[in-house]
């Protein structure tokens, strides 16, 4: 192996170990079991409109909502270098044309976001980004928006739904409203 591979290597390491201390946590993928519960719930819904998945990490929810959930658009938010990058590449290479205009991947902070043309908030976070993110939600999402949460409750929030996803870990996904 060349030096420059393992320079490289050691980079993309680095990059990671510094935005998971940074952030409290590593991006960790969803299960398919999870992603399906999640593109269910949003397709209760009969209307269409804007998905930012907060902390989109690898991009696998994002890339699997945006294929399930039809008329919707997404933008994931993502902080951590490697997994924005790998996301965008992955985007491009497999979502089909008529799709890739509904689907994008930004570097940001999902605290400094607007959320404010957002229907629906989609994360999957850890209980100190939900304390946090529950603050910013209540002032900024619109009355009638949706927050969807993977694994982890919204304090102060009361859910109108909770469901156990048949996966190895029994995750729990939370539907609120934005009251």
């Amino acid at each position: 192996m060349s030096v420059v591979c393992i320079a490289v290597m050691l980079l993309v390491m680095l990059l990671i170990v510094t935005s998971s201390l940074l952030n409290g946590i590593s991006p960790m993928p969803s299960s398919l079991q999870v992603r399906r519960t999640v593109a269910a719930e949003i397709n209760r819904f009969s209307r269409q409109g804007s998905i930012v998945e907060a902390g989109s990490g690898w991009g696998t929810l994002a890339l699997h909502l945006v294929k399930h959930c039809p008329g919707w658009r997404l933008i994931g938010i993502e902080n951590s270098l490697i997994p924005l990058w790998s996301s965008q590449l992955i985007g491009r290479l497999s979502v089909r044309d008529r799709n890739r205009d509904r689907l994008a991947f930004c570097y940001g902070n999902i605290y400094g976001y607007s959320y404010d043309h957002t229907d629906i908030v989609v994360c999957y976070l850890y209980p100190g980004a939900m304390r946090r993110l529950s603050t910013i939600l209540q002032e900024r999402l619109a009355p009638g928006a949706l927050v969807i949460s993977v694994c982890f409750a919204m304090p102060d929030w009361e859910p109108d739904r909770m469901i156990t996803c048949k996966d190895l870990y029994r995750t729990k996904v939370y539907v609120y409203s934005r009251k």
